[in-house]
């Protein structure tokens, strides 16, 4: 069976809803407008779904063209305006400094009251996924998705709670792992996967709700403690883009 993309998914904001699109731009930054923006607390701290898990129901767009946001909170409040430069802000990205824009609107006071803390919305310089362009897009097959739900003793695990930009079918358990350092075709692109992508406590919660209700780390460390990885409870990888281009549903994925 050919490999083929399952899914593409992508959000403009960190820590917000992935949406799930049938076609995407890759480039060297990743999936063209994805993570755009990412929210602090009050010590410009990253703020992510760890402790907020209620802020995945909260869905983003944004225009490129117009500079134009959407927030779309749970319950049909809308919010919407044009992106406007602010206050220049070094953020801790991970414990890494960042330098970014606080971007002004009455998105932080809906947030913030959404998630019971105070947050703000920040623009950084060029987009932010967490590896830097070493992992620009990451990647998921379903074999794994399949190899968790049995460790898991369910039917099924939803995709969407390991926020994966690119979905891949036709693949055996965790075989994405052996491309780690390979040129594989995706679509009309190129990516190098760099690394594992280790799991954090946000892969537990329900992606419609933000509640815990998988124990997925404690299934990777039973299952997958044993691995030789470039991150602890491996899940997926990290890829770098060599190759830009366009990838949509159902293009084949291949080593090249």
């Amino acid at each position: 069976m050919t490999a083929r993309v399952s899914w593409i998914a992508y959000t403009p904001v960190k820590a917000l809803a992935m949406w799930q699109v049938e076609e995407a731009e890759l480039d060297e930054t990743g999936v063209r407008g994805d993570r755009l923006f990412f929210l602090v607390d009050q010590n410009d701290r990253l703020v992510n779904d760890k402790g907020h898990g209620p802020l995945q129901r909260v869905r983003a767009r944004y225009d490129g063209a117009d500079r134009l946001l959407t927030l779309e909170l749970p319950g049909g409040e809308e919010l919407q305006g044009a992106i406007e430069p602010g206050e220049e802000i070094v953020a801790s990205f991970h414990n890494t400094p960042k330098p970014a824009r606080l971007v002004p609107g009455s998105w932080d006071d809906a947030l913030s009251e959404y998630a019971g803390v105070p947050v703000r919305l920040v623009e950084p310089a060029g987009q932010a996924p967490d590896r830097g362009r070493s992992g620009a897009t990451t990647l998921l097959g379903d074999g794994s998705l399949a190899a968790i739900a049995g460790a898991l003793g369910v039917e099924t695990v939803d995709p969407r709670r390991f926020r994966m930009n690119l979905g891949v079918e036709g693949l055996g358990p965790h075989a994405e792992d052996a491309w780690i350092g390979r040129r594989v075709r995706v679509g009309e692109a190129v990516v190098v996967p760099q690394g594992n992508v280790g799991r954090c406590a946000i892969t537990t919660q329900d992606p419609e709700t933000g509640i815990r209700d998988l124990d997925t780390l404690g299934a990777l460390a039973d299952y997958r403690g044993d691995v030789e990885t470039t991150e602890p409870l491996p899940f997926g990888v990290h890829a770098a883009v060599v190759t830009p281009g366009r990838v949509r549903l159902g293009d084949p994925v291949e080593l090249v």
